[in-house]
C-alpha cells in the first residue's frame, strides 16, 4: 500500500503518551486506574481526546489515540479474550529473562469475545482530520508476557494471537484508522526467530487488512532494567541486522525503529530497501528535550541510506511512564526538528 504524505517528513509517535494523573498513577508503567465504572469509561474518552489535541498542538502529522484507554500495550489487548485466565498469574521473566513481571495464563482456546479498541478508535477518527495510527501488540511480544497452560507450543500459540489481532486490525480499518502497528519489542531479543515465524505471524495478522500495516522495534521503554541491559549491547548495536532483510521482503509497509542517543549503525537502514522507515528520533529514556537541530541529524544522517520521500520522524519507543510535561516538549522537537530537515533538505 503507497505512502502518500502531503511533506517530506511527516511526524508521528511510537504509541503511547503519558496519562494525565486523574486517570492514572503518573510516571510509572502498569499503572493502576484511578477511576472506576462509567466514570472510568468516560475517562479514557477524554483523555484519549487529550492525546489528540496534545500531538496536534505540537505538530504531529499522524497522531494516534495515545494508548490512552489500555493500562498496558499488550495487556489492553488481552483482556477481551476468551481463555485467558487473569487470576492464574504467573511470575515469568520476559524479554528473555530481562525482567520479571507478573503475567496472566492462557489456559484454554483462545477466542476474541468483542471488538477490543473500537471505541477509542472511532472516537479518535471523529475528532481528527489527520492521519489516524494505532497501535496493537505483536503475536511474539503476546506470546512473551504471557504463560502458556494449554496450547504447549509458542509458535501455535503465536499464530493463534495473530488470527484474533487480524480480526481487530480489520475491525480498525473499517473504523478509519489508517496505519496499523504491531509492536514487537521481542524481535530484538529473538532474532532469528524474528526472521522466521515472528514475520510469518504478522503476515496473518495483516491479512485482508485494509491499512498501512507498521510493526515497532525498539530496545525497549526508558526504564531501568532495559538502560542497563543496553549497557551491556557495546559500542553498536547490530540486532536489527539479524532480520532486517526478511522484513524488507515481507508484506509490512512501515518499519518503526530507535535510533537517537542509541548505538545502532545508521548503514543499517539499507537493509530496509522499499520500506518507509519510521525513524526514532526522540529519545524516551531522558527527560532532557532534543533540540530541532538534534532530530534533524538524525534525519539528515539517515537519509543518506534511505530515500527521503521513505523517512517519518518518529520517537524511539512509547512514552507512557514520562512526565507529561516532558512528553510535550519533546513532541514540540520532534515537528521543529522534522521542519528544520524538511528547509535543509530544499
Amino acid at each position: 500500500m503507497p505512502t502518500t504524505y502531503k511533506a517530506l517528513f511527516p511526524t508521528t509517535v511510537a504509541g503511547s503518551l503519558p496519562k494525565p494523573a486523574w486517570l492514572a498513577e503518573p510516571n510509572k508503567l502498569w499503572a493502576p486506574w484511578r477511576l472506576k465504572g462509567d466514570e472510568l469509561d468516560a475517562g479514557k474518552d477524554d483523555a484519549t481526546l487529550l492525546a489528540i489535541k496534545l500531538q496536534e498542538d505540537a505538530g504531529i502529522d499522524i497522531v494516534g489515540d495515545g494508548e490512552q484507554a489500555r493500562q498496558h500495550f499488550v495487556h489492553g489487548f488481552l483482556e477481551a479474550i476468551d481463555g485467558i485466565d487473569f487470576d492464574k498469574r504467573v511470575e515469568m521473566g520476559i524479554r528473555n529473562d530481562r525482567y520479571k513481571a507478573m503475567c496472566p495464563t492462557v489456559v484454554g482456546e483462545l477466542k476474541l469475545r468483542h471488538r477490543v479498541h473500537a471505541r477509542e478508535a472511532r472516537l479518535a477518527r471523529a475528532h481528527t482530520k489527520r492521519p489516524l495510527k494505532f497501535t496493537l501488540p505483536g503475536p511474539m511480544t503476546i506470546v512473551d508476557t504471557i504463560a502458556d497452560a494449554h496450547y504447549g507450543d509458542r509458535v501455535k500459540m503465536a499464530f493463534a494471537f495473530a488470527d484474533l489481532l487480524n480480526e481487530e486490525a480489520r475491525g480498525l480499518a473499517a473504523d478509519g484508522v489508517d496505519v496499523i502497528q504491531f509492536d514487537e519489542p521481542a524481535f530484538n531479543v529473538y532474532m532469528d526467530a524474528a526472521a522466521g515465524w515472528g514475520i510469518e505471524a504478522l503476515h496473518r495478522a495483516i491479512d485482508g487488512v485494509k491499512a498501512q500495516s507498521a510493526v515497532h522495534i525498539c530496545y525497549g521503554y526508558g526504564i531501568p532494567a532495559n538502560i542497563q541491559w543496553k549497557a551491556t549491547l557495546g559500542s553498536e548495536w547490530r540486532q536489527y541486522e539479524t532480520f532486517f532483510p526478511a522484513l524488507a521482503k515481507s508484506r509490512i509497509d512501515q518499519v518503526s525503529l530507535e535510533c537517537i542517543n542509541s548505538h545502532v549503525p545508521m548503514s543499517v537502514l539499507k537493509l530496509l530497501d522499499g520500506k518507509d522507515v519510521l525513524l526514532g528520533a526522540i529519545d524516551v529514556a531522558t527527560d532532557r528535550i532534543e533540540t530541532p537541530e538534534d532530530v534533524a541529524a538524525v534525519i539528515g544522517k539517515a537519509a543518506e541510506y534511505v530515500p527521503a520521500q521513505k523517512i517519518i520522524a518518529c520517537t524511539n519507543c512509547g512514552m507512557a511512564p514520562m512526565r507529561r510535561e516532558i512528553a510535550a516538549l519533546k513532541l514540540d522537537a520532534l515537528a521543529r526538528g522534522a521542519a528544520l530537515a524538511r528547509e535543509r533538505d530544499r
